[in-house]
């Protein structure tokens, strides 16, 4: 019976990292949902079920209630091990960071937020931001398999630099990768052998719609576009089948630096009226005629304002001012990208939940693809999606093969 098993785990092998990504999705709750999508035999579902439990990875209810009124067994039921290993994420914005462990399932276990002026010296609170995800770590006492930074710049592959952070005061090239690899071996984050454990870094934007897409409001989509404001600025992500696109080196879709009012705002990329100046929580405020205060965020603030002040007649004529010119924007985006599904996040998810038909008319009225077939343009779901959007990057090689990953 062993040698039975064994054979069949060997015939399965090849489909534990795929195995493992549909119990994380949620896109296979039962064994016999995994037998289906993985295209195997019961028996060798059955067996890499079992293989992915004995590493800690998943659990395997192997008596479930069946519901009332149904016939035959019911299938095993399958979850992410709610104890298992976590992965530690850290994101830094223009207001500070915030760490996080997060497990399979996109779940986070705990978050630890951090409020600084962000330093021209990136080391300094990539150090911070690490040791806080160091101490929820020791608190938790769970092993941890990766780490994924999530930082509001461009990001170049694969050297892992960050090479626009227009909203922080790092020189352009800040080597995130690297700083952040080195604080992790220097804050003892490392699995049970102690290997310091592997970090990644990425755009923040581009981590929250891998994010969306794996645990959110972009699940099934094949062409997911992300749009978003968070603290300062606009950033944009396309994730392709799945997968992010990140273009040659990393640099695709800098969407903030589409121009949506050629007399506007003067730009930190050296042009003007660009999505990042013209539609971001600072030019809300400004619209509005508010003056921003140091007490919380600007994207706090802006979202304090529209929730409790909408009525204001100088509110809504800011927001409907940004919803146009973001809607420029998009439209142009529909015309180039022809995406199936649009998110907005940070402030624009908002402003989309404020007054979502003037959003979606303008985008129709301006887009060729928008005059056939309105596309879909949704808010973001997940609270904290760019980290965990970092934690998903920090979970990929455990995706793409658990058990070299767990060797």
């Amino acid at each position: 019976m062993t040698q039975t098993r064994t054979t069949r785990l060997e015939r399965g092998r090849g489909a534990l990292g795929p195995a493992l990504e549909l119990v994380h999705t949620g896109r296979a709750p039962t064994r016999a949902v995994l037998t289906a999508e993985l295209g195997v035999t019961r028996a060798t579902a059955g067996a890499v079920a079992a293989e992915l439990e004995a590493l800690g990875l998943i659990r395997v209810d192997a008596r479930p209630t069946a519901p009332a009124g149904s016939q035959g067994r019911p299938s095993h039921r399958l979850s992410v091990a709610p104890d298992g290993p976590v992965v530690l994420a850290a994101q830094i914005h223009a207001d500070g960071y915030r760490a996080a462990l997060v497990g399979l399932g996109g779940t986070v276990v705990a978050t630890a937020p951090g409020c600084m002026t962000v330093p021209a010296d990136p080391s300094r609170i990539i150090d911070a931001v690490v040791e806080a995800g160091a101490g929820l770590l020791r608190s938790s006492g769970r092993r941890c398999l990766g780490a994924g930074l999530a930082v509001p710049s461009a990001v170049a592959e694969p050297d892992g630099t960050a090479l626009n952070p227009l909203h922080l005061s790092w020189p352009a090239g800040a080597p995130v990768h690297e700083l952040f690899t080195e604080a992790l071996a220097k804050s003892g984050v490392d699995d049970p052998a102690g290997v310091p454990v592997p970090g990644v870094a990425g755009n923040d934007v581009n981590l929250a719609a891998l994010a969306e897409h794996r645990h959110g409001a972009g699940r099934g989509a094949r062409h997911l576009l992300c749009v978003a404001t968070g603290h300062r600025g606009v950033g944009g992500a396309l994730v392709l089948d799945g997968r992010v696109h990140s273009g040659s080196s990393g640099l695709a879709l800098e969407v903030g630096h589409l121009t949506v009012n050629p007399a506007g705002l003067p730009c930190h990329c050296g042009s003007r009226g660009c999505l990042d100046v013209e539609t971001d929580t600072l030019a809300f405020l400004t619209a509005a005629g508010r003056t921003p205060g140091p007490e919380v965020s600007l994207l706090q603030q802006s979202r304090d304002l529209l929730r409790t002040e909408y009525a204001d007649p100088s509110v809504r004529a800011a927001a409907e001012l940004i919803v146009d010119r973001l809607g420029l924007g998009l439209a142009g985006l529909v015309n180039i990208l022809n995406p199936d599904r649009i998110l907005l996040g940070g402030l624009h998810r908002e402003l989309l939940e404020a007054d979502p038909e003037r959003l979606r008319a303008v985008v129709a009225d301006r887009s060729l693809w928008g005059r056939s077939g309105s596309v879909p343009i949704l808010a973001c779901t997940l609270d904290f999606n760019s980290l965990i959007g970092a934690a998903e990057a920090a979970w990929q090689p455990v995706l793409d093969d658990p058990l070299a990953a767990l060797a």
